[in-house]
């Protein structure tokens, strides 16, 4: 970015929720188009060419009920050119623009899941090799959760998702209304992401790593990318004015590769009620929260006491942070508007009950290890157990199964794993000894097994694995049987092979 931007002179944009066309056989049908347009990310930049659903960034989001399935075409409206740099030599002989959009966190038949190699391009002209529909269904027959959409093309999903293919998607219960958590206006979703600028507005993404190789193609994908600006619904550092009282957050973190570790400088706590899969066994009070990318969290604040105040939340960026890095400022609360009536809305101790898995019969154990490696041009290629997407199939679980997968990050810095179709309850983490291992392949533990902290003791489909750390989650493999994948959320990691093929067997 060349220019120094202003925080919080932009009013936080709300959500708008998207209307179905019709209700055909029962079913709500939509259809959501993926054109290119121009948006204002702040107040002193030019409009931004983004790529986006119906024509927004993020895009429109899904209000839906559990136990009534939706219907969505995905239209693919976008120019043959890409807008962000664009590297051939990690797949080749397909469609420079190709678009399938997966929805995060929903069980869904394969056809529906928006698998990497189920992409088509304008009007369907062009489709790869898994593509099996025009119309995706989602059944909607799980519990209440923040769910999210995006691109989950075969090699670029990094650049569609940076681009702004991007939304939210809410499935609500009859179990969460009777919690009389904060609604209606005092519920307020919060998307997360990072973004460079160029002087003239555009998206800056970079064409080549910091010390790039002479052999290397340009453009070449980078092996990371950490924007230098913070936005939230598409505004960057924006503010919201609230009323004091307490109000519910729906967070979700669709940054390409950053973490956040985020807290409010007011020094209050917040109280997280929910995580991936809903809502949590009880709310924990935390005064800081991690948040990888693809993470969500549901979040009361309570703004009662701090009438006519600003707060702002913040992103803990370490002790070894850059006195000039922007990005630990995430947005700002103004608590100046005044209460409308009285707030009866609660924030229960019990929240919800999820059986343990612990007590299923486990049909089988996987140890499956994060492993650094290189491509064959010398770039950094991290790899799921030593494997490359097109590589045969390893993991098939039967349908109906528990199995316990034990992710091994032999790697420097944590991955966010996520699994597709399934939510997941995380067992425990436990260090072994990095160096030892880098240098003879054995792991020595360093301690005891360290069970998840109380805010990711629900279901999750996407887990922190630590460097340095066996992390263990326990998985029912169900309600259908298909092709699936799994891979690490880091965008530039999926796009390198940081991915593999699972099939539920019968």
């Amino acid at each position: 970015m060349t220019q120094k931007l202003e925080k919080f002179v932009d009013s936080l944009p709300i959500l708008n929720t998207i209307k179905p066309i019709r209700k055909r056989n029962n079913k709500a049908y939509f259809e959501v188009r993926m054109e290119e347009f121009t948006q204002k990310m702040h107040r002193d930049l030019e409009p931004t060419r983004l790529w986006g659903y119906n024509s927004q960034y993020p895009g429109p989001m899904f209000d839906v009920q559990k136990g009534e399935p939706i219907e969505v075409k995905w239209i693919n409206n976008l120019p043959n050119k890409h807008l962000l740099p664009l590297d051939e030599s990690i797949v080749h002989h397909e469609p420079e623009v190709r678009t399938v959009t997966h929805l995060h966190g929903s069980e869904t038949r394969p056809e529906s899941d928006g698998y990497p190699e189920a992409w088509f391009t304008k009007d369907f002209k062009q489709v790869g090799p898994f593509f099996k529909r025009e119309v995706y269904q989602y059944p909607n027959r799980q519990r209440a959760a923040t769910l999210w959409y995006h691109d989950h093309a075969m090699g670029i999903t990094r650049l569609n998702v940076y681009a702004g293919l991007v939304g939210m998607y809410i499935i609500r219960d009859q179990e969460e209304r009777r919690l009389k958590l904060p609604s209606g206006d005092y519920e307020v979703p919060l998307i997360l992401s990072d973004r460079s600028f160029n002087e003239d507005g555009s998206l800056f993404y970079p064409s080549q790593p910091n010390n790039p190789s002479r052999n290397l193609p340009n453009p070449t994908i980078v092996p990371f990318f950490l924007g230098d600006t913070i936005l939230v619904n598409g505004k960057v550092w924006p503010y919201i004015e609230v009323e004091p009282r307490k109000y519910r957050f729906r967070v979700l973190n669709t940054s390409n590769t950053r973490g956040y570790q985020l807290y409010l400088d007011s020094g209050q706590s917040f109280y997280q009620i929910g995580t991936d899969g809903g809502l949590l066994p009880s709310t924990v009070k935390l005064d800081k929260l991690a948040m990888e990318p693809a993470e969500r969290a549901d979040l009361i604040i309570d703004f009662s006491k701090h009438e006519g105040k600003s707060i702002i939340l913040k992103n803990d960026l370490g002790p070894n942070a850059d006195s000039n890095d922007e990005t630990f400022d995430v947005m700002q609360f103004r608590v100046t508007k005044p209460l409308s009536a009285e707030d009866n809305s609660k924030i229960p101790n019990r929240l919800s009950i999820i059986p343990s898995l612990k007590t299923n019969m486990v049909a089988g154990y996987r140890n499956l290890k994060l492993v650094e490696s290189k491509d064959p041009l010398g770039r950094p290629m991290p790899l799921l157990n030593n494997k490359k997407w097109e590589d045969p199939v390893t993991e098939k679980p039967r349908l109906g199964t528990t199995e316990i997968w034990s992710f091994i990050n032999t790697m420097p810095v944590t991955h966010p794993i996520h699994i597709h179709l399934i939510q997941f309850q995380i067992l425990d983490r436990r260090p072994f000894d990095l160096d030892l291992y880098n240098k003879t392949r054995q792991i020595r533990y360093l301690g005891p097994a360290k069970q998840p902290a109380p805010n990711e003791r629900g279901l999750k489909d996407t887990v922190a694995a630590p460097a340095g750390e066996v992390t263990r989650v326990i998985v029912r493999f169900g309600p259908y049987t298909g092709q699936y994948v799994w891979h690490c959320h880091i965008l530039e990691h999926e796009d390198h092979d940081m991915m593999r093929p699972y099939v539920v067997r019968e």
